[in-house]
């Protein structure tokens, strides 16, 4: 047997990220280890370290144990204290320490997966200790590392991969997740409709419907005379979604028509990832 056909998107997805975060990094210099990244409070190290923590986890490996430091601003919460362990373990690590154990962690991801036979909705011990279909955990992996791959592309000056497979996974991903954000946390009224038109390497047109129990749905066709909508880049859309840029910082990139309490709200609240 081999993968299920359901999983093999995710797999090939990761593999296309992975590949390129390695390409990415291996001919750094000690220096450019600590380049700022997108990701609030990460390097280009901590990035790596976090991906390398996870795909561990994903193998079955034990975590860490550590201590954190105290000082660590960009940590505020029990969920961001799981994602940090892994990567403040590894923040003294050479460079050298770094690809090594960056390859050596793929490597055997890859045999995990040539040799994976469960079924999709098979029950597996996940992130934070919790079960999760072994369907939802590929799908997270593929989504985490084609962000931080561009976490990396953004931090090292070299960008591409915007419309590779681990981009489309990404969009369905962000996509899933718009209903909340725009009925729930944004507080859009009922019997509303919000638009939603991206442009660039992946292109699409949506339109979150608010019923009239405040409840949101996403739809392809277009709306007449929507309460909002928002016309901006792929690139902008990910970055927002994924906590990379302030609203106020890509303001000149997105533009905005209807109810401007309700826009402000929507992208108050757009950022999804933790």
């Amino acid at each position: 047997m081999s993968l299920h056909p359901t999983l093999q998107p995710y797999a090939d997805a990761w593999t296309h990220s992975i590949d390129a975060i390695s390409e990415l990094v291996s001919p750094l210099v000690e220096g450019e280890w600590n380049r700022r990244t997108p990701c609030p409070g990460w390097s280009v190290r901590d990035v790596v370290s976090h991906v390398i923590g996870l795909e561990c986890e994903m193998l079955g490996d034990p975590r860490p144990i550590h201590t954190l430091p105290r000082d660590l601003y960009h940590v505020t919460n029990e969920q961001q204290r799981y994602m940090e362990m892994q990567v403040d373990v590894r923040r003294h690590h050479t460079a050298p320490e770094m690809t090594s154990e960056l390859e050596y962690t793929v490597i055997r991801r890859n045999r995990q997966l040539r040799n994976e036979t469960r079924e999709p909705g098979t029950m597996i011990r996940g992130l934070y200790g919790r079960e999760s279909a072994l369907e939802d955990l590929m799908r997270n992996r593929a989504f985490d590392v084609w962000v931080h791959e561009q976490d990396l592309r953004t931090a090292l000056g070299r960008p591409g991969n915007l419309d590779s497979p681990g981009a489309h996974i990404t969009r369905d991903m962000l996509l899933s997740m718009l209903p909340k954000v725009v009925a729930k946390d944004a507080g859009a009224p009922r019997s509303s409709a919000i638009v939603f038109d991206v442009h660039g390497p992946i292109e699409f047109l949506r339109t979150i419907r608010v019923d009239i129990n405040g409840r949101g749905t996403l739809e392809s066709s277009p709306a007449l005379g929507p309460a909002a909508s928002f016309a901006l880049d792929w690139e902008t859309y990910f970055r927002l979604a994924c906590g990379r840029v302030t609203p106020e910082a890509v303001a000149d990139r997105v533009k905005t028509e209807g109810d401007p309490g309700l826009t402000a709200a929507i992208l108050r609240h757009f950022a999804v990832t933790p």
